[in-house]
C-alpha cells in the first residue's frame, strides 16, 4: 500500500512537471514570436503618416457630456440671481457650487440700487489675505465667485458693497470647507526663504501647481492648499481667455488615459470639453497647449504612429476637429528620427513605441506680433523658432556640431558666444520682452534640465539644472547667455525631467526644479534677479507621478472672468 501511494505521487508529479516544462516552453515560444520584427512592417511604421492619416488617428471632437452633467446645477444659480428674496444681509452661498472646486464658493445677492462689488477672504496673516474686485461694473444683481479658502476651516470672507450714490456697506460671512482630500493629506510641504514683500503676489495671486498627475492645487505665500480640483489633469493647467482655464483631464480617476480637453474656471464649471479616442489606446496631447489669437488650440501631440510627441496641432474651439498639423518629421533631417537611438538620458512617457520617441516635443509658445512658434524638443537637446504659415525655421539651437547638419539647415543654426552653454534636455521656453530696441535681438527664458540626451553637454550633465535666459541676434544668428540660477545649487536641486521657468510681474523668476531627488520631491523657488530667494517650496510624497510639472504664479481670479 506505501509503495503504491509513492508510485502514483511519482507519476503526478513527473506530469505536473511535464506540462510546467510545456507551458514554459510555450511562453517562451510566444515571447521569442511577438519581439521579432518584421523588417518590412518596420520600415513601413518609419514612413511619416499623411493628413489625413493623423487626423484620423488623433479622432478630435467636441462634446457637451460634462456640461450636460452641470445642466441642472447651472440652472439652479440663475433662477437663484432672479431671486430678490437674497439680499446682502440674507445672501445665497453655496461652496463648491460644481462638486470639484471644494475651496471656492459662489455667492450672490440684490441690492436696490446699483453697486460694486469686492471680497475679501481672511487670511492667517497678513500677505494670505486675498481680495479680488467682482467684474462686470455696477449692478443691482451680484454673483460673487469665491476663490481661495482654506480647507477644513470656519472661512472669514468679508464683502464690500460700494453703492452709486457713494455709500457703502459690509458683510461678513463665515464658510466652512471640507479636509483635502487624502492624497492631499498625505503629501508634506514647507516653506523657507521666505520675504513675503519681495513676492510676487498683490492681492490675489497663489502659486498654481501643474502636477504630472493627480489634483492640480494652488498655495499661497505660507505654503497652505487654497484651491484644488478634484479632477486629475496631467501636464496642462493653462490660463485660458475670458479669466478661463483649460485643463488635460480623463473620463474619471480611475481611468489611464488622459484624452479629454476642459475648458473650465476656477469653482468647476465647464464651458468647453473636447475629446480625443485614439485607436491606439495612448494619451495623445501631452506637455503643452496655447490659445491662439482665433481662440483655436495649438497643441503638442502624438500622431498615432510608432512615433510619439512630434506634432503640432491646431484643433478648432468651435467644432473640435483638426485644422492644421505640423508633423517635425517633415521638417527636420530625416538623419535625426529614421533611426534614432536613445541615449540612456532619454526618457518616454509611453506616447511612442520603444526606441522611437526621438524628439519629445514639451514645450510651444505662440508668438501673434511674427505668427511664430517657439518649441523646446527634450531628446534632441533643441529649441528652435519656426514661421507658423511658411513653416520654415527662423533659428535652431543646439549642441549638435554644424558639420552633422545638412547644409540647408546651416543658415539658421546659432553659434553661442563665449560663455554660453548649451541646454541639456529643456523645458518650457518662453520669449521675453525686448528692451534693446533693437529688433533684430530677441530674449529668451527656459528651464535647462542639464542632461545631455542627444546633443546636450556631456561633461555637464547631471551636475545642476537651472533656469537660464538667453539673448539671440537674429540677424547674425549669435546666442549669449544672460542670466541663469541653480548652477549654485548644485547636484541636489538636478533633475533630469520636468521643470518650468516664468518670469513674473516684478522681475523676479519662479523655478520649478520639479523631479528633485528621483521625484520624491518638487522644490519650488522665486529668486529675484541678484539671485535672493523669497519664496521656496518644498512638496514631498505626492504619490505616484504626484510631482509638480510646472508652477505658476498667477491670479485664479483675474481681471476679465465674469461668472455668468
Amino acid at each position: 500500500m506505501h509503495s503504491s501511494k509513492k508510485h502514483k505521487i511519482w507519476i503526478i508529479s513527473l506530469l505536473l512537471i511535464s506540462s510546467l516544462t510545456l507551458f514554459i516552453a510555450g511562453c517562451g515560444q510566444q515571447n521569442n514570436n511577438t519581439s521579432k520584427k518584421d523588417p518590412d512592417q518596420e520600415k513601413k511604421d518609419r514612413v511619416p503618416l499623411t493628413e489625413k492619416q493623423i487626423k484620423k488617428n488623433i479622432n478630435a471632437k467636441k462634446i457637451s457630456v460634462r456640461q450636460d452633467e452641470q445642466k441642472e446645477l447651472t440652472q439652479e444659480y440663475q433662477e437663484v440671481s432672479q431671486n430678490q428674496n437674497y439680499t446682502l444681509e440674507n445672501p445665497f452661498v453655496k461652496v463648491n457650487p460644481y462638486k470639484t472646486s471644494p475651496l471656492s464658493a459662489l455667492v450672490v445677492f440684490h441690492t436696490s440700487i446699483p453697486a460694486s462689488v469686492k471680497y475679501t477672504v481672511i487670511g492667517k496673516n497678513n500677505e494670505t489675505t486675498l481680495t479680488n474686485k467682482v467684474n462686470g461694473g455696477a449692478s443691482t444683481v451680484h454673483k460673487v465667485p469665491i476663490v481661495g479658502l482654506y480647507a477644513d476651516h470656519a472661512n472669514r470672507v468679508r464683502l464690500d458693497v460700494q453703492y452709486q450714490n457713494g455709500t457703502t456697506e459690509t458683510k461678513e460671512l463665515t464658510l466652512n470647507t471640507d479636509k483635502l482630500p487624502a492624497n492631499l493629506q498625505r503629501a508634506k510641504s514647507s516653506v523657507s526663504n521666505k520675504k513675503a514683500d519681495q513676492m510676487d503676489i498683490g492681492d490675489n495671486k497663489l502659486t498654481v501647481m501643474n502636477r504630472t498627475t493627480q489634483e492640480p492645487f494652488a498655495v499661497d505665500s505660507n505654503g497652505e492648499i487654497r484651491w484644488y480640483s478634484t479632477l486629475y489633469t496631467q501636464h496642462v493647467v493653462e490660463s485660458w481667455s475670458q479669466g478661463h482655464l483649460m485643463i488635460l483631464t480623463k473620463k474619471d480617476n480611475s481611468k489611464e488615459l488622459y484624452n479629454s480637453l476642459l475648458e473650465t474656471d476656477a469653482l468647476g464649471r465647464v464651458y468647453q470639453e473636447y475629446q480625443f479616442t485614439p485607436k491606439n489606446k495612448r494619451t495623445l496631447i501631452h506637455h503643452d497647449i496655447v490659445e491662439l489669437p482665433n481662440h483655436n488650440i495649438l497643441a503638442t501631440v502624438s500622431d498615432g504612429s510608432v512615433y510619439g510627441e512630434d506634432t503640432i496641432a491646431e484643433i478648432s474651439h468651435q467644432t473640435g476637429k483638426i485644422v492644421n498639423l505640423i508633423d517635425m518629421k517633415r521638417l527636420l533631417p530625416k538623419s535625426v528620427w529614421y533611426k534614432y537611438k536613445a541615449d540612456k538620458g532619454a526618457a518616454s512617457d509611453g506616447s511612442a513605441s520603444p526606441g522611437h520617441d526621438w524628439l519629445h516635443m514639451n514645450s510651444i509658445e505662440y508668438l501673434p506680433e511674427e505668427n511664430s512658434l517657439l518649441v523646446s524638443n527634450r531628446n534632441q537637446d533643441l529649441i528652435f523658432k519656426l514661421d507658423y504659415r511658411t513653416k520654415e525655421f527662423k533659428w535652431l539651437y543646439s549642441g549638435k556640431k554644424k558639420s552633422a547638419w545638412p547644409k540647408k539647415y546651416h543658415k539658421y543654426l546659432l553659434t553661442p558666444e563665449k560663455g554660453t552653454k548649451h541646454t541639456g534636455g529643456q523645458h518650457a521656453l518662453t520669449q521675453l520682452p525686448n528692451d534693446t530696441g533693437d529688433p533684430n535681438k530677441e530674449n529668451i527664458l527656459l528651464y535647462d534640465n542639464n542632461i545631455a540626451v542627444t546633443n546636450g553637454p556631456k561633461k555637464t550633465s547631471g551636475k545642476y539644472s537651472q533656469g537660464t535666459q538667453y539673448q539671440i541676434d537674429q540677424k547674425n544668428k549669435t546666442i549669449k547667455q544672460t542670466w541663469s540660477y541653480g548652477k549654485q545649487l548644485g547636484k541636489q536641486n538636478f533633475t533630469p525631467v520636468i521643470g518650468n521657468a516664468q518670469r513674473l510681474d516684478n522681475g523676479n523668476t519662479l523655478l520649478t526644479f520639479g523631479f528633485k531627488n528621483g521625484g520624491k520631491e518638487s522644490n519650488i523657488i522665486e529668486v529675484k534677479p541678484d539671485g535672493t530667494q523669497v519664496f521656496n517650496f518644498s512638496f514631498k510624497h505626492g504619490g505616484k507621478k504626484g510631482y509638480v510639472y510646472r508652477a505658476y504664479r498667477m491670479p485664479l481670479y483675474d481681471g476679465n472672468y465674469r461668472f455668468e
